[in-house]
């Protein structure tokens, strides 16, 4: 039996220009971290001659194609890996909620059934291979950012080229700064979750008309790379995190509602620096930066929404558990 452990990420700026219609004309580029909330997958071998796969429901088929869970059953087509398997996989943040969870259990499956082979892979091979199928088997609208902040874990300017090549630069960071960014995040669920690909769809099919919108996104994640490393200017980090999020919003495409502009607007006049709704938009967690001291009155006026620690994972996804 394989174990992994694999993390959700929080992207701060540049979420869109990770996407094909954006960086195969210019690079594009995203400011990432990965959080101590993750996927675990968990592989074995089977005793009947089927493959069992647990996630929110429970599949036995004879076959791999005749699996539902499309993740699970086109990964094991790559790998070619037949029946006799056990998988299952437990999360500690639900699926939609704008955290890259389809990504993050398409690397983790990866990894642990690679592990179960007795392949040792790389974090490039992870992230590209959840890539392919996920983007070209799969054809789903998405980016390329969740896979490789989800294989390679911690903070990273993740810059995305033309030619559909992607470079990974870990950014220097005290750790003091890491520390004092986990005491100023605070992550609330909107309890509203989303389909990210219709949302990412309209955002691709539109990059053409956004494209300046775009580039000043892409931007912003160098500037925010910058104010972070070295001593760590975390004030202008957090303006650079509302100016993001004011960029992104004005793109349209269903990103916000009148009640998420809402509670961002409450959360502001109660003390937040900036902050973003993650991932594609229309649901999820809403992520704020604030002084502590102002935490509470933010709880306040949003009501006490249900919250999640945000706390920094400096590994990417990992095998935790092998036995004989």
């Amino acid at each position: 039996m394989i174990i992994t452990q694999t993390p959700y990420r929080v992207s701060f700026a540049g979420g869109g220009t990770d996407l094909p219609a954006f960086y195969q004309n210019e690079y594009g580029a995203v400011l990432s971290v990965t959080i101590s909330k993750h996927m675990y997958v968990t592989v074995g071998r089977r005793f009947e001659p089927s493959v069992r796969v647990a996630y929110s429901r429970t599949e036995i088929s004879d076959t791999v194609d005749q699996l539902q869970h499309t993740i699970v059953r086109e990964t094991l087509r790559m790998l070619d890996l037949g029946p006799h398997m056990e998988i299952t996989t437990i999360g500690d943040v639900p699926a939609g909620t704008g955290m890259g969870s389809s990504s993050t259990l398409s690397v983790g499956l990866l990894h642990a059934l690679h592990a179960y082979k007795g392949q040792i892979v790389g974090r490039h091979r992870l992230a590209e291979e959840a890539c392919s199928i996920e983007i070209d088997i799969l054809k789903k609208p998405i980016g390329r950012q969740d896979q490789y902040a989800a294989a390679f874990g911690g903070l990273n300017y993740i810059r995305f080229n033309p030619g559909h090549t992607v470079d990974v630069e870990p950014v220097p960071c005290r750790l003091e700064t890491l520390q004092e960014l986990e005491r100023q995040m605070l992550m609330f669920y909107t309890n509203q979750k989303r389909d990210a690909d219709v949302i990412l769809q309209k955002q691709s099919d539109g990059t053409r008309d956004k494209m300046t919108v775009l580039r000043r996104m892409r931007d912003l994640a160098d500037a925010m790379r910058v104010a972070i490393s070295g001593r760590g200017d975390l004030d202008t980090f957090g303006q650079l995190l509302h100016e993001g999020w004011e960029l992104k919003r004005s793109l349209g495409f269903g990103i916000s509602d009148p009640r998420i502009d809402g509670w961002y607007e409450a959360a502001r006049k109660a003390g937040a620096v900036g902050g973003k709704l993650l991932g594609a938009g229309g649901g999820g967690f809403v992520l704020l930066m604030a002084p502590p001291h102002r935490h509470e009155a933010i709880r306040e006026v949003l009501g006490h929404p249900r919250e999640l620690a945000f706390q920094v994972d400096r590994l990417g996804s990992r095998i935790v558990f092998v036995s004989n």
